[in-house]
C-alpha cells in the first residue's frame, strides 16, 4: 500500500497523508457502489487496501452525513482538500495504478459496472 500511496502522491502532487486517505476512500467507494467480485480482486491485489478503506471510514458520522455515491466521495475528498482538477487528477492515476494491478480489462469493467466513472477514466 506504501508503495501505491507514494507513486499516487508524487504523479499528482498530493501530500502522501492525503493520498492515503483518498486510496482508502475510493477504495470503499467502489466496494460499495461497485460490481462486488471485480473490486474485491482490486482489493486483494493490493496489500493493506483493507486497512485502508477501514481508516478512511473513521469519519464517523460526518461520513454517513455525507451520504453514498459519487457526490459523497467527492465531498470527503473536497473536505480533504482538494480541488475538482486534484480529485480528477487523482482518480486518473488510482484508475492507471488499478490497471497495474489487475489489468486493464478487469479495472474497465469496474470503472463501467460503476455509476459516474467514466468521466474519470
Amino acid at each position: 500500500m506504501d508503495e501505491l500511496i507514494e507513486q499516487l502522491a508524487a504523479k499528482t502532487g498530493i501530500d502522501p497523508a492525503v493520498a492515503g486517505k483518498t486510496v482508502g476512500m475510493m477504495l470503499d467507494f467502489l466496494r460499495k457502489e461497485g460490481p462486488s467480485d471485480k473490486v474485491q480482486s482490486l482489493i486483494d491485489a493490493i496489500p493493506g487496501a483493507e486497512s485502508a478503506i477501514a481508516a478512511s471510514a473513521s469519519g464517523g458520522g460526518l461520513s454517513r452525513l455525507m451520504g453514498s455515491g459519487l457526490m459523497a466521495l467527492g465531498s470527503r475528498l473536497m473536505a480533504l482538500g482538494l480541488g475538482m482538477g486534484e480529485i480528477q487528477n487523482v482518480a486518473r492515476e488510482f484508475f492507471k495504478l488499478g490497471r497495474d494491478r489487475v489489468g486493464a480489462d478487469r479495472m474497465g469493467e469496474i470503472i463501467a459496472g460503476t455509476p459516474g466513472l467514466r468521466q474519470f477514466a
